[in-house]
């Protein structure tokens, strides 16, 4: 199973090597973070930190805590503590574009980190987005392939959000068109906040006289508020409801069966490429010749270099792959399983 793990992860991520060409050490990396709401991102900055350091280079960083207007300052602070390139997630796509202008402007190159930001002039580094909301309606349709179907969309500040709704649309179309599926809720989750999730899904269980079949979230804290309104009502465990990150309170729902699937995006991996492309680019390096390199047309025309690393389902089928990858321990995860519940936690 291990080599089987091995594997997954091989594909998981694309590595960028820096030991093929010589780089000038002592670079400065801003990074600018949304927030730390999602656990996962504190994964996702201990990765990115170890490389930035591991390749002798210094990692300076801000929290903008939810606030658009504060990721505007620490753009600008980071740009003046003399960042030689800056790896931005940003808290709203549309309230970040000053911010990264100025740094195009003053040849200051940009990694726009898990979100797209609409310019030409960034590099866009994620996970294929619209692969993980197909996977996450494909696991949800297994289960339940006819009913009531609610989507708890993410925030609708963030690209992301359309590109998983539109992801998951692909897979579920025939079946809503044909009148198999009918869509009695659908509304986007201010912030990804959980507790907004959960506002949305007692609000449509309440319209609906609790005649939900599946619930279609768009990530792990959005799964984990609409699980809480289900939980109220006494229906958790019996629907259907998806997610994203492998957050551990997420796979542990898998486990115990109150989530049907979390996309795994292994963090690690995208915060070491961040770190290796933003290194590359403030070395001089285009961004064209990044290796894995695509161009990505974005919702606003704009053609931008891009790369995107494979997402991965996990469900309890398969739980044992993120245990075999050291993502998650196995007594967390199992945690309040019954004995034989699960394969991966026997």
């Amino acid at each position: 199973m291990r080599k089987h793990t091995t594997a997954i992860l091989a594909g998981v991520a694309m590595s960028l090597t820096l030991a093929s060409v010589a780089h000038a050490k002592d670079k400065i990396i801003g990074v600018s973070w949304s927030n730390f709401q999602e656990e996962r991102w504190k994964t996702d900055e201990a990765a990115m930190k170890k490389a930035i350091e591991a390749a002798g280079d210094k990692y300076i960083s801000a929290d903008a805590q939810s606030s658009p207007a504060k990721q505007l300052t620490d753009v600008e602070s980071l740009i003046s503590q003399g960042a030689n390139a800056l790896i931005i997630l940003a808290q709203d796509a549309s309230a970040i574009g000053p911010a990264v202008q100025k740094a195009v402007d003053e040849g200051i190159p940009v990694v726009g980190y898990d979100r797209l930001i609409e310019n030409k002039d960034a590099f866009y580094l994620t996970f294929d987005n619209m692969e993980v909301g197909r996977l996450q309606a494909k696991a949800v349709f297994d289960v339940q392939p006819e009913g009531n179907y609610v989507f708890i969309k993410g925030s609708g500040a963030d690209p992301n959000a359309d590109f998983l709704f539109a992801g998951q649309m692909e897979v579920l179309k025939e079946a809503i068109d044909g009148g198999k599926i009918k869509n009695v809720g659908e509304a986007y989750t201010d912030g990804w906040l959980p507790a907004n999730a959960q506002k949305n899904m007692e609000q449509f269980l309440t319209a609906n006289d609790n005649k939900v079949d599946a619930v279609v979230a768009s990530n792990d804290g959005t799964a984990g508020g609409a699980i809480a309104a289900l939980q109220a009502q006494g229906l958790a465990g019996s629907v259907p409801v998806s997610g994203q990150d492998g957050d551990q309170a997420a796979l542990n729902r898998i486990a115990l069966g109150t989530q049907t699937v979390s996309v795994w995006k292994d963090a690690r991996e995208l915060g070491k490429n961040a770190a290796e492309i933003a290194s590359q680019l403030a070395d001089g390096k285009k961004m064209e010749e990044i290796a894995g390199t695509a161009k990505f047309t974005t919702p606003a025309g704009n053609e931008v270099n891009s790369l995107f690393l494979t997402p991965v389902a996990i469900t309890k089928d398969n739980l044992n792959v993120v245990i075999d990858a050291g993502w998650i321990a196995k007594d967390v995860a199992c945690q309040g399983v019954a004995a034989g519940a699960v394969a991966a936690c026997n």
